[in-house]
């Protein structure tokens, strides 16, 4: 991977390219563009630069158009090229054009990438491991964006933001986008378990799912079996457990058989019929001792179902590894401020969070570069010291920085960026700062008007 960087690294500087051309070279971004790219109007921003100029802008601390555009012409005018405009029209009409199955397929070409050069070691007793959560996010309050993101249901008109339910696979090995899906936050079959029916076709055999209890749900379990994808999900709160009943594997561990349900509206009578009466999972109970802890006692159901391969302890390890998508969805929420997106319609508003996703993956990769050169795995290197080291070292090391010696002290200090191992602290949840002390808003903005004019 190191060669390969270094080799993108002095490729982008031949051939004067913009300095994200070292991580996300001209030819990825041909191929998943294929022949829209040959439709493409424009002289100064080609497909190749618009990205870089919105992975630039979705880096940068205040997301901004005229900061980004404002790079580029001081980029060009470096190259002793004739600088663009810095009116921001121009780039909002290359960027409205970026096709989103292009965007979408540059998030996989990036995740899967990574995931392939992990080596075995990194994996789960061998297996591939997918992380599946969910979150939200809200985008500026337009007519198009309420008319396809509709803001929660209960809020007055003008008094809230058009909000969007989000659903991310990552790669455990590396932490990786491999997958996602978006959609409106409230509606049939918009939840996190209905999003991740889309991306199934996504998963392999031999996988092992590992997810939270929102999808322990007996038909999206049943369906993830049918597909030879192990999972590894904590028991849903509504089925109760006795460990007297099944068929005995160890102190708190047990095999239990689980009679299908009826058949619920969004599944097809056909694909009911073809499930099993019954399905064999494997509980086991994991007991926390750590004080402070507010869950004493879990119970983790999974199809792996053999003690002496997988023991209790690995599935208590596993499960425990399930946090990282939570330190994955802060560091592109809060750290690549995602949180709340900024274009005001929905295909921008798309493309938008998709290239959050491909920025977050070209940092993941050098954390796994940094993480393989060092001796480490990517987890204990920081996700933020990643981004204020690339930040710093990027232009000039495209620029003017000796390539292999540039290289290697970006490497060095990326993988001295470890993160704390704290595994059993625990943070009230209180705050210190106080929020500003405001009144909500329960009404449209210019109702106030007429008011405070009297």
């Amino acid at each position: 991977m190191f060669d390969s960087f270094r080799g993108a690294v002095m490729q982008a500087r031949r051939e004067k390219e913009l300095c994200f051309a070292a991580l996300l070279d001209r030819e990825t971004i041909s191929a998943a563009f294929g022949e829209a790219s040959s439709l493409w109007q424009g002289w100064i921003y080609t497909p190749a630069v618009t990205v870089w100029v919105f992975l630039s802008q979705c880096l940068s601390a205040d997301h901004c158009c005229r900061d980004a555009v404002a790079r580029l012409a001081a980029w060009r005018t470096t190259q002793r090229l004739p600088p663009c405009s810095p009116d921001t029209g121009a780039y909002c009409t290359a960027r409205d054009g970026l096709p989103e199955r292009a965007i979408g397929e540059l998030v996989r070409r990036t995740g899967w990438d990574v995931e392939a050069q992990a080596p075995a070691a990194w994996r789960w007793h061998g297996r591939p491991v997918r992380v599946v959560d969910g979150s939200t996010v809200t985008m500026p309050d337009t007519a198009e964006n309420q008319a396809e993101y509709p803001q929660i249901p209960g809020q007055r008109a003008g008094c809230g933001f058009p909000i969007a339910r989000i659903l991310v696979v990552f790669s455990l090995a590396v932490g990786t986008v491999l997958e996602t899906a978006l959609g409106a936050y409230a509606g049939k079959e918009t939840g996190e378990t209905g999003l991740f029916r889309t991306l199934h076709n996504a998963l392999s055999a031999g996988d092992v799912v590992l997810a939270d209890r929102c999808f322990a749900g007996w038909f999206d379990m049943a369906l993830l079996k049918e597909r030879g994808v192990d999972l590894a999900i904590r028991k849903h709160a509504r089925r109760k457990t006795d460990f007297r009943t099944g068929r005995r594997l160890g102190k708190d561990d047990q095999v239990v058989r689980i009679a299908k349900p009826p058949r619920p509206d969004w599944m097809t009578p056909e694909d009911y019929a073809r499930l099993p009466r019954e399905l064999e999972l494997r509980e086991v109970r994991l007991r926390v001792a750590q004080r402070g802890f507010r869950t004493k006692t879990l119970v983790v159901v999974t199809t792996l179902l053999d003690a002496q391969a997988y023991p209790a302890a690995a599935i208590a390890q596993l499960y425990r590894r399930r946090w990282d998508a939570e330190l994955h969805l802060r560091s592109l929420k809060t750290v690549l401020q995602m949180d709340h997106l900024r274009c005001k319609t929905p295909h921008r508003v798309r493309n938008e969070f998709h290239m959050h996703l491909i920025a977050y993956n070209l940092i993941r990769r050098l954390m796994t570069l940094a993480a393989l050169e060092a001796g480490m795995q990517p987890w204990q290197i920081s996700f933020k010291g990643t981004l204020q080291t690339l930040a710093a070292f990027l232009p000039s090391l495209v620029a003017s920085m000796p390539a292999n010696s540039g290289c290697q002290t970006l490497i060095r200090c990326i993988a001295a960026h470890v993160v704390g191992d704290r595994p059993d602290r625990f943070e009230p949840r209180r705050v210190k700062r106080r929020p500003k002390p405001h009144p909500l808003l329960t009404k449209p903005r210019h109702e106030y008007k007429p008011h405070v004019r009297k």
